[in-house]
């Protein structure tokens, strides 16, 4: 079979102004960037106000393992098919990080015949989102420097300047750095350090605000510093924020593609739900639900990431009710989880499914302790033989849901037209007892108390008293009534990543604590993750090239 690249690039995309037509978008009211790409006007998105939503659908999965999941491919081939089935279903996707595309993840546009297109593109540069949010956080950075190096009048004490710099390529080696060497000339050194892109506030900010306005006041609140006397200093302090909302204004537009099918997709922001909250934005999904009857969107790595901070930062922030969620998993990932080396992952071996599947079904449990009905699709391998997948149906049958296999990787969107009349079906019941695992009065440590012991299965948390006093003062002035964050490896339930399965009576080690105040959420930094990647032992970018044709290969 051909590859991804090829695949895509042997699709017969339609000009961007005919996707629009197919969802009542007036050429007018797009922004091209070449033919196959265009952001959706200011003016029309305002216009859309007063219309009606249709149905939202998340599309999560199980905890993701080397053997590959295909959530991007699973929302994709679940949009196609029901656009195959007459409904007019819009995809609503994340924009890929640079980070994973030359780390190890790769790109983020799905997979085989079910990808949104132009794969390129939207792999690497886009229409600049990523590069203005690096861009505008940057500026605050050295603004923050410069007010210091200019006198400091708001009395910023140097050792608890919080705002790093930003980058969106894996670096290890700028996790930590000392700026401001070399004399009085170069500014006031200090220890600083840089977290990858997606991981910036202005990122969660331009996901979650509302339209131009909002983004603007939200801009203002980031704590960048505090004073001796540990009174925050914002950017609106630093008169920073003005600047930031010029480079972002482009970036707060969502963007209009298609897959190879030709469905419409808004992709947009928000990568990375081990670091990050991981949603696309708020503009697009709300575009979405008011432009189509069904929008398939996504969220994160494992459900237990991805999902929860769906459910409790975004749905909880902005309004939104999710009708019912859309589990992928695989028999592959399953195995692996009960124990299975990659490479024998090609055998079949039912008993080692039924240990693994223990992580579908936590998945499932904590899907339905939202409220959300839940059906399972089960990508399929060709490895997968019918002895395993009628394991699979018993073990999901038994919880009082559906599996349905689906071949959308291969026959793209008639190869998930079963699971696309399963979610019109469901849908069609109107269940509407969609619910969030907190309440917002809840104390900080104890909303991250309640996600680790109902989602993780932890046995309780634990956070040193640094980290517990700086809760309180967040409480203090103000702050308790926002939804937690949490970040820690995709990998397991735990903060160990190599703990499989489903553990449970794990603790959850709470290192570090982030206020995000104009984003609007704290973020609790769990474990040994990182918010700056490296590379792996072997990047993706060293089988990256370029020929004379100008054709890109190696790039997935």
């Amino acid at each position: 079979m051909d590859s991804d690249g090829e695949i895509a690039r042997a699709a017969k995309l339609k000009p961007i102004a005919e996707i629009g037509e197919k969802l009542g978008i007036p050429a007018e009211a797009l922004v091209p960037y070449g033919h196959t790409k265009a952001k959706i006007s200011t003016a029309f998105l305002k216009s859309l106000a007063d219309r009606p939503e249709g149905d939202l659908v998340l599309v999560t999965a199980m905890n993701p393992t080397p053997a590959g999941e295909g959530k991007t491919t699973t929302t994709v081939g679940l949009g196609d098919a029901l656009t195959r089935i007459g409904k007019r279903a819009v995809i609503a996707l994340r924009e890929p990080s640079l980070g994973p595309c030359f780390g190890q993840k790769g790109g983020a546009t799905g997979g085989g015949y079910a990808q949104v297109v132009p794969m390129d593109d939207i792999n690497l540069h886009f229409t600049g989102d990523f590069h203005a949010i690096t861009a505008a956080h940057n500026l605050l950075a050295a603004m923050v420097d410069n007010h210091i190096h200019w006198g400091n009048a708001l009395g910023i004490d140097t050792r608890r300047v919080r705002w790093r710099r930003a980058l969106d390529v894996n670096d290890r080696s700028l996790r930590g750095v000392v700026t401001g060497l070399g004399g009085v000339a170069n500014g006031t050194p200090m220890e600083a350090g840089f977290d990858i892109t997606v991981a910036s506030e202005v990122m969660a900010i331009l996901c979650l605000a509302n339209d131009l306005a909002d983004l603007k006041a939200r801009l203002a609140k980031i704590i960048v510093a505090e004073t001796r006397e540990k009174k925050p200093v914002t950017a609106g302090d630093i008169k920073a924020d003005g600047a930031m909302a010029v480079l972002l204004k482009d970036a707060l537009l969502p963007n209009l593609v298609q897959t190879i099918e030709n469905t419409p997709a808004i992709v947009h922001l928000g990568p990375f739900a081990n670091i990050a909250h991981g949603c696309n934005s708020v503009t697009a999904t709300r575009a979405a639900l008011r432009l189509g009857e069904i929008v398939v969107t996504e969220a994160g790595f494992g459900a237990d990431l991805g999902a929860q901070k769906f459910f409790d930062i975004k749905c909880r922030l902005a309004g939104l009710k999710p009708r019912m969620a859309v589990l992928v998993a695989t028999i592959r990932s399953m195995k692996m989880n009960g124990g299975v080396a990659k490479g024998d992952l090609g055998k079949e071996d039912v008993e080692a499914l039924q240990r693994g599947a223990v992580n579908v079904q936590r998945h499932i449990e904590n899907l339905k302790g939202y409220g959300l009905p839940v059906i399972v699709a089960l990508n399929h391998f060709t490895s997968d033989t019918q002895a395993e997948v009628d394991a699979v149906k018993r073990i999901v049958g038994a919880m009082g849901c559906e599996a349905i296999v689906c071949r959308h990787w291969a026959e793209g969107g008639k190869g998930a037209e079963e699971l696309a009349r399963a979610v019109v079906a469901q849908l069609e019941k109107k269940d509407d007892s969609f619910r969030v695992l907190y309440d917002n009065a809840l104390p900080l440590l104890d909303k991250i108390e309640a996600t680790a012991k109902r989602i993780y299965r932890a046995s309780g948390i634990s956070a040193p008293q640094k980290v517990i006093a700086q809760l309180k003062r967040w409480e203090e002035s103000g702050f308790g009534r926002l939804p937690v964050c949490i970040a820690k490896t995709q990998y397991s339930f735990s903060t160990d990543p190599t703990k499989l399965g489903a553990p449970v009576d794990h603790v959850l080690d709470i290192r570090e604590v982030r206020l995000s105040a104009g984003a609007g959420f704290v973020v609790a930094i769990c474990g040994d993750l990182m918010t700056m990647p490296g590379l792996p032992r072997q990047p993706a970018a060293e089988l990256m090239s370029v020929d004379a044709d100008g054709n890109i290969h190696g790039l997935s």
